[in-house]
């Protein structure tokens, strides 16, 4: 829509629905009213005309009111009925300034643009003194009176009018600035929300995808060059390392459809977080011989805080395998009120770990902080590694 279409929308268009009803009510009261008791006492014909006259123009008025929006004629040609309405009664009066004044906003009310309303106010106030000058002459009383009154009221309508019409332009104007600018906030935040939520989506699957993927394809890899190694010497071990080969490949294929949407979310059949993580140390015991001591007591978790504990517990495993060069294992299980934790503890070379730049850590922490949990991880050079999870626990699972 161009400005100049938006300048001919009708200025109606700002007027509330009740101040139509307020100024319909009025101009009955004090429009209509007044000249149709003016005539009671008048002659048969006046008194007949000047109703006829209300009449028709109380069921004008009544016509606009039920108008449609884009009705633009009707408006136009009650408003040129009620200037001729105002010479009218002013002609049958013998003066019509009152019947002007109260019949004035709705000139502005009801055009278009104020060029209009100018216009038609003017007509009509035209009218109003033509009017009653040929209903009793010209006289210095008529001229201080209802002349006077009605020139006075249509230049301070006019001027009234054209200020609020470019009060409401400028305010209009404004509204739409700012409505704009609402909408282009509004899109912005929208593109930042998908981008964060696709940066948050990217991060989840990078952290899924180390914990489970890559972990076990790390776990087949070292259990090949295990099996290659013991093809001649020790049969027996090898054809342990093959099938321990094919139950990993198999994990990672179920973990594969799970992160591509064809298997039931998380992976982890439901169940005991206990059983689950002494699955989990039997294997890591038959990959690679270190023992392995647990205290893994039965605990009623949620099934997210069962994956969370879970994967932390791979990868710590994980990293004892590729960097501790340790000889024992340590994992514990403890249940207190209102939270569970999970300590894993090894006796391997240890590392610094304010330099420690892997992924699996972060992973760990962002994975438990989600959950409203923290991760400490505690080592040194020569002496070995401690990780220590705390999650506090829910009845029920979590979204």
């Amino acid at each position: 829509m161009t400005r100049q279409q938006q300048q001919q929308q009708p200025d109606d268009r700002f007027v509330p629905a009740r101040v139509h009803r307020w100024n319909s009510a009025g101009w009955i009261l004090f429009g209509l009213l007044p000249p149709a008791v003016a005539v009671l006492d008048a002659s048969p014909a006046r008194r007949y005309g000047m109703f006829a006259l209300l009449v028709l123009i109380a069921l004008g008025h009544a016509a606009v009111l039920l108008r449609r929006d884009d009705d633009v004629l009707r408006p136009r040609a009650y408003l040129a009925a009620l200037a001729l309405v105002a010479g009218g009664q002013s002609f049958v009066l013998d003066g019509g300034a009152a019947f002007y004044v109260v019949s004035l906003p709705q000139f502005w009310f009801l055009t278009r643009t104020p060029r209009d309303a100018v216009a038609l106010s003017g007509a009509a106030a035209a009218l109003t003194v033509f009017g009653g000058t040929l209903g009793q002459g010209w006289s210095p009383q008529f001229l201080t009176g209802n002349t006077v009154v009605t020139v006075v009221a249509y230049g301070a309508g006019a001027g009234l009018g054209l200020w609020v019409h470019r009060f409401v332009g400028r305010s209009t104007a404004q509204q739409e600035r700012l409505t704009a600018e609402l909408t282009t906030a509004q899109e912005e935040l929208m593109v930042a929300h998908q981008q964060r939520g696709a940066a948050e989506e990217r991060e989840r699957m990078a952290r899924e995808i180390h914990d489970t993927l890559a972990q076990g394809f790390a776990s087949i890899v070292v259990l090949a060059e295990a099996a290659r190694a013991a093809v001649a010497g020790d049969p027996a071990r090898c054809a342990e390392q093959l099938t321990s080969i094919e139950q990993t490949a198999r994990e990672n294929l179920a973990e594969a459809r799970v992160l591509v949407g064809s298997a039931p979310e998380s992976g982890v059949a439901p169940g005991s977080l206990a059983t689950t993580l002494r699955r989990t140390l039997d294997r890591f015991v038959q990959d690679t011989g270190l023992t392995v001591t647990a205290e893994l007591p039965d605990v009623d978790l949620d099934q997210h805080t069962r994956v969370a504990l879970l994967r932390c517990t791979q990868e710590s495993l994980a990293n004892v395998r590729k960097h501790a060069d340790a000889s024992t294992v340590g994992v514990v299980l403890t249940a207190y009120p209102g939270g569970v934790e999970l300590e894993i503890t090894d006796d391997g070379h240890g590392f610094v770990v304010a330099e420690s730049r892997g992924f699996g850590l972060d992973g760990m922490r962002r994975r438990l902080a989600e959950l409203g949990g923290d991760l400490a991880v505690t080592s040194s050079l020569g002496d070995g590694t401690r990780v220590f999870a705390r999650l506090p626990t829910h009845g029920q699972d979590r979204p």
